[in-house]
């Protein structure tokens, strides 16, 4: 259906510029979702300055070390910022401005900074280096930098090979040139926020390369509000007296939504701990009395065996995302925690979760049902919808969806409308949707068709197996069999006893041709900065090229 866009607020058209061609876009469908948005929308005058404005302004927005920001305060500061970004480094609406720092207020407040005065964020992965984020200064066509000064070296290097990049502004560091120095002129109290229109593009969020040279995705100013307004109200249903906490990087979708908008939506508190492993992620729950988490399953069980004499009871919603939930994840949280786990399906391309069941509404394995105001369906490789109990594609539509900056992959993303994310996914009678696979996950042994994650499942119920990674091996006489890469919980000594005791186990769980036939005990698997199992570095490992 032919796409009509309300008249820009930018100045710098470069992001509709090189927005797809509106033929290749896939249905957006806010009035069937039950959204509707005005035509010039300022996503910040909604997620922050409605709240100062209506009165709630000495709510609490954001706790951390040493700190805490009312909505009132937080507020300050964003317009501060924006006075900086439009006075003093000349930003106009439209404008990119790469952001660079770990989760933390000012990091946020820099965030709501850039979006206020009309630029396009794009946030950059903390453990990135210098090669690795050239390419998003140029893919972007990025000039400013905004920098937590610790993490300067890198950008500075990546700014050597990107001289499109021009300046960048560090905080932390007072010196005469940082931002907190220039934030303090006189007369940067106030700011009004630009006059963007609800379809400009406000962030452009790379993808994080599992599969490839990393895509940026363009979202639009309602596209926030859209998630908050569809995943936020419809299935978190957190309330504003709630405490968000979490893991995953602002620069990672799952992380801005989970650890922002959907807090910031509600007039609720931020909580941003200077480190968000799983211990310290522990800590911050118990310090700060957490109620609402989001992280991967990788981290729920990492925190598990270290739970026993916490206090984690101010815990009440959990969500996991970024990669599949074992279910033998979601059974252990459940006896030791009695929370059951949340689990969600999202994609950088569609901002956030998709597919995910209420509290009230969750089957153990499954990942969930549509979130209310998007369609699911299971596919063939022709696009026709597959009856339920047939594993096939996975395809979604609703409010928001793939725009892929510049980037001829769009065309592998949108098929008739529906954006196809690469899952293969079944839907049973009920209409709840089970995970299967990556669609390159899927391992050909011998003519039967199984799924990684499934064996991975069966191996994590073992007592010794603390992470696990299946993918298919090359094999002269079966095409592929399956290999485990396998990390052992502290204690356990690797030898052929163990690796015996594995297969028998998988074969003892599943059907037993599933087994993995070859087991490697590795002391770490490769994960991409947002933690999920990088499969494709497995798959070069088990062909030999790692």
């Amino acid at each position: 259906m032919p796409v009509a866009l309300s008249p820009s607020g930018h100045l710098d058209s470069f992001a509709r510029d090189h927005l797809p061609p509106p033929e290749s876009w896939p249905d957006l469908r806010l009035a069937e979702a039950g959204l509707s948005y005005p035509e010039r929308l300022n996503c910040v005058s909604e997620l922050l300055d409605r709240h100062v404005t209506e009165g709630r302004g000495a709510r609490t927005a954001i706790v951390a070390p040493g700190l805490a920001w009312s909505y009132a305060e937080l507020a300050a500061q964003v317009n501060r910022i924006a006075n900086v970004l439009t006075r003093d480094l000349g930003l106009v609406p439209g404008n990119r401005v790469l952001l660079r720092a770990a989760n933390t207020p000012m990091m946020v407040a820099s965030y709501l900074a850039v979006l206020k005065a009309g630029g396009v964020a794009v946030a950059t992965m903390p453990m990135l280096r210098a090669g690795e984020l050239v390419y998003p200064i140029r893919k972007a066509s990025i000039a400013l930098a905004l920098c937590d000064h610790r993490l300067l070296p890198d950008l500075q290097a990546a700014q050597a090979q990107a001289p499109e990049l021009a300046r960048i502004i560090c905080w932390g560091d007072g010196g005469a040139e940082s931002l907190e120095t220039l934030m303090a002129q006189p007369g940067y109290e106030g700011f009004a926020a630009a006059a963007t229109a609800s379809d400009d593009v406000c962030l452009i969020g790379f993808t994080s390369g599992t599969t490839g040279e990393p895509k940026g995705t363009m979202h639009f100013h309602r596209d926030l509000l859209a998630i908050c307004d569809a995943y936020g109200a419809r299935v978190l249903q957190a309330s504003p007296d709630d405490r968000f906490i979490g893991s995953p990087p602002l620069a990672f979708t799952f992380g801005l939504g989970g650890l922002v908008l959907f807090p910031m939506r509600i007039g609720a508190t931020m909580i941003l701990p200077e480190k968000a492993g799983p211990p310290d992620l522990i800590d911050a729950i118990e310090r700060y009395r957490a109620s609402v988490c989001f992280t991967a399953p990788t981290a729920y069980r990492a925190m598990l065996d270290r739970l026993d004499g916490r206090d984690v009871s101010s815990l009440r919603i959990c969500v996991s995302a970024g990669e599949a939930l074992p279910k033998p994840t979601f059974e252990a949280w459940l006896a030791k925690t009695g929370l059951m786990l949340m689990d969600g399906i999202g994609a950088t391309e569609m901002l956030h979760i998709f597919i995910g069941a209420p509290r009230d509404r969750i089957r153990p394995g499954a990942t969930g049902l549509p979130v209310p105001g998007y369609e699911a369906r299971i596919i063939d490789a022709e696009g026709r919808e597959l009856p339920d109990g047939t594993p096939g594609r996975l395809a979604v539509r609703g409010p928001t969806g793939c725009r892929y900056l510049a980037d001829p992959r769009q065309a592998n993303y949108v098929l008739d409308g529906w954006n196809v994310t690469g899952d293969t996914y079944l839907r049973d009678a009920d209409g709840y949707f089970w995970y299967q696979a990556r669609n390159d996950d899927m391992i050909v042994s011998a003519g039967y068709n199984i799924a990684g994650p499934e064996v991975e499942v069966c191996l994590l119920t073992h007592p010794s197996v603390a992470e696990c990674g299946v993918v298919g091996a090359p094999d002269p006489e079966r095409g592929q069999i399956v290999k485990a890469y396998v990390v052992l919980r502290e204690g356990v000594q690797p030898g052929p006893e163990l690796v015996k005791a594995l297969q028998d186990h998988v074969k003892a769980g599943i059907a037993p041709y599933k087994y993995p036939r070859a087991i490697e005990i590795v002391a770490a698997l490769p994960k991409t900065p947002t933690g999920k199992l990088q499969r494709f570095a497995l798959r070069q490992m088990a062909r030999g090229q790692a």
